[in-house]
């Protein structure tokens, strides 16, 4: 059935025009949306008030990790990380080797409902469990489809857990690959030998599509490219042919010479900064200067608010970063753009979110900038549209059990820290 958000003022996510009209919303990956002037007599059409209200585009994730979604609240790890490395070594790759199948879909069909009550509709995940590899995109994918929400996925493919984890996800990716959109995932340069490196841009090839992978999130990554390589992590990544395709995604980016922004801003490659991430793990400070135009915004499984990442951006990049108004937007935006161009599916003009937007100033196109950094949050958000159906109405998900899944995700949190211990 054909919903129509009935009296709403619409911004258009590219000019920021508004528009005060009825929207007449059509189903499925391939609907649109149209603007009318008359309410049709149609009974098969469900009518929906927007009086007073906001309508956009909803929003979409650049770079997402499902399987931190049961970290929140967890006890400390063995021993007290003392730099990156070991933040790594003793918190995520630890909680990743003790994820099973019944862990990532409790982990999954979370990230899934937290991020469309955001108004994100689309998520770009990058998934590790290396002790339950087999099947583990299939698993994720289903859940996301179950609560409505769009994605593109990748397994972690790394070489840090051996050759045979490194073949099985490989041979995850190709088989996940075959029958959906998605990327091919590689942890980052320091875990990544030639070899697995080669045979991932081969498969990329194969596929049509990009890799995503972490680059330069700390200096160590970029000491250990030049101690075994004798070159820095984007020039090896370039002499690999990583860097060849739109469709490629480089998470962070914080620790780039000048010779590495000019090669990536000479590609077609898009950056996704993650400014939350960065800020907790002590690893720096992102700074667009030199990187070109294709920079879009991540969350890295700190949360799956998209206006939050945007303001903490901004905010942050006021000392660090050559970041103003229009271009916090934009990079907010870019995700659209990223998936517009390389042709992805499921994030058409028929994935809305209205928002409950009470401003006590004026709200118009001149001032939108102001109102989209200092003003609009997540709690007003009270409708998400995915392909055309109503998928979050009031603050709660239509689709699927939310408090039934919030129990057992607590039960799946309880089980991994165990496992963790």
């Amino acid at each position: 059935m054909s919903i129509l958000l009935k009296n709403g003022t619409y911004i258009n996510p590219e000019t920021l025009e508004f528009t005060t009209s009825h929207i007449l919303v059509e189903e499925g990956k391939n609907g649109g949306i149209k603007f009318m002037k008359e309410i049709p007599s149609d009974p098969n059409i469900s009518i929906i008030d927007c009086t007073g209200k906001y309508i956009t585009k909803s929003f979409a994730n650049g770079h997402h990790h499902v399987y931190s979604a049961l970290a929140r609240g967890m006890g400390a790890p063995k021993k007290n990380p003392e730099n990156f490395n070991e933040i790594l070594e003793y918190v995520w790759w630890t909680l990743d080797k003790a994820l099973d199948p019944e862990m990532i879909e409790a982990s999954a069909l979370y990230t899934a409902i937290a991020s469309l009550k955001s108004g994100v509709t689309f998520v770009i995940d990058h998934h590790a469990s290396p002790n339950a590899i087999d099947g583990s995109l299939e698993i994720i994918a289903n859940a996301f489809e179950k609560a409505g929400a769009s994605h593109l996925l990748c397994y972690e493919i790394t070489d840090r857990d051996g050759p045979e984890k490194t073949e099985l996800g490989l041979k995850e990716t190709a088989s996940y690959l075959k029958s959906h959109q998605g990327l091919i995932g590689l942890h980052a340069s320091f875990t990544v030998s030639d070899n697995t490196l080669k045979k991932a841009v081969a498969l990329a090839k194969q596929f049509n599509t990009g890799i995503h992978i972490h680059v330069a999130e700390a200096e160590s990554d970029q000491k250990h490219c030049l101690e075994n390589y004798g070159m820095r992590v984007v020039e090896r990544l370039q002499k690999h042919g990583a860097l060849d395709s739109g469709k490629t995604i480089l998470g962070h980016c914080l620790h780039l010479n000048d010779n590495e922004k000019k090669i990536l801003n000479g590609s077609p490659v898009w950056v996704v900064q993650n400014t939350e991430s960065n800020l907790n793990n002590k690893v720096g400070f992102f700074n667009a200067a030199g990187l070109g135009d294709n920079i879009m915004m991540g969350t890295d499984g700190m949360h799956s608010d998209m206006l939050r990442s945007a303001k903490s951006a901004f905010f942050v990049g006021q000392n660090f970063d050559t970041i103003g108004y229009d271009s916090v937007y934009t990079r907010f935006r870019n995700t659209d753009r990223y998936l517009n161009q390389n042709n992805f599916e499921d994030h058409g003009s028929n994935n809305l979110v209205v928002l409950d937007y009470d401003t006590p100033t004026p709200f118009n196109t001149g001032n939108f900038y102001g109102h989209f950094v200092f003003g609009l949050e997540s709690k007003h958000v009270c409708l998400v549209l995915s392909k055309g159906h109503l998928v979050v109405e009031n603050g709660k998900v239509l689709t699927v059990d939310e408090d039934k899944i919030l129990q057992n995700a607590r039960l799946q949190a309880e089980r991994l820290w165990k496992k963790m211990q």
